[in-house]
């Protein structure tokens, strides 16, 4: 007679409940598996750049990363949020309420903004987060036959220089209303940064660096009449440096260059709405004119 196999009807093993934890170096190669589970094209150097600059939560079972949040100081008035991943076999848990209410608590009563999923506005809505417009995501590898990179580059566009970084924080600062002083610099340092100068210092800029599957254009910045020509004059600039890579830049609807995009061979690719939390009333510079035409990513802003 054989013996009786064993666990046949023996109850699973239960696994303790995950326990939020602060984000560690150790759990970025992990967090690279969560985001591509997704389809999100993260690398372990932009899991890094976005660590580097912030600070997050994440969640662990069975000794195995399930969840990850991560939030950016912009001063004391203004934070981003983004990066909220849960593992599939986690959710229906609790574990996104719990992550998105740990990041406002670290966040304090500073306002906040995030550019969520469809999937996340339901979520999102019930911490207070209110739709203020949407982002589109165009990009397309840059071979012969995407325009973009044969637009015309308007007269005055040239490399940044040390001596410009102090104008363009102030612009910045005027078309966001945020201090994004660590994000600029870690920009600076890492890729192309582009400013439009006729004559009185620089009036626009617009960044470039790896990202994901190649390259990603983001923020563009411009002030005064001619905003929105100068943008894409720094976009075409940045476009030629790009020319056979793979090319991404996520705009605001409030932008308006959508359609250039879409004429210029860069598609339309996926959206998200732009969410924000007003914790308090912030001063606004009614007199700015200068505007954000594209994003650093759709987690910074």
């Amino acid at each position: 007679m054989s013996e009786p196999s064993r666990g046949l009807n023996a109850p699973a093993r239960r696994m303790p409940p995950p326990q939020l934890i602060a984000l560690r170096e150790a759990h970025l190669a992990d967090a690279v598996r969560l985001s591509a589970a997704l389809d999100w094209p993260y690398r372990e150097a932009d899991w890094r750049f976005a660590f580097d600059l912030g600070q997050g939560f994440a969640a662990q079972a069975d000794g195995r990363l399930v969840a990850t949040a991560l939030w950016w100081p912009y001063g004391r008035t203004h934070a981003s949020v983004g990066m909220i991943i849960v593992d599939a076999r986690m959710q229906g848990q609790g574990l996104g309420r719990a992550l998105v209410s740990s990041l406002l608590d670290a966040a304090r009563d500073r306002t906040v903004l995030l550019n969520s999923t469809k999937e996340g506005l339901p979520l999102y809505a019930r911490f207070g987060f209110v739709a203020r417009g949407r982002v589109f995501q165009h990009q397309a590898a840059m071979d012969g036959t995407v325009a973009l990179a044969a637009a015309p580059v308007p007269a005055g566009v040239r490399p940044m220089h040390a001596a410009d970084a102090g104008k363009v924080r102030q612009l910045d600062l005027a078309a966001t209303g945020m201090d994004r002083t660590a994000l600029l610099d870690a920009l600076f340092g890492a890729g192309t940064t582009m400013v439009l100068d006729r004559g009185t210092g620089a009036s626009a800029y617009a960044c470039m660096r790896e990202f994901g599957r190649g390259l990603v254009i983001g923020p563009v910045v411009a002030s005064g009449a001619d905003a929105a020509a100068d943008a894409t004059g720094l976009i075409a600039a940045l476009a030629r440096q790009a020319r056979g890579r793979f090319l991404r830049i996520d705009v605001t609807d409030a932008a308006g260059l959508s359609p250039w995009l879409e004429k210029s061979g860069l598609p339309c690719v996926g959206s998200a709405v732009a969410m924000v939390r007003e914790a308090r009333a912030h001063p606004v510079d009614a007199g700015a004119t200068a505007r954000l035409f594209a994003l650093s990513n759709q987690s910074f802003g």
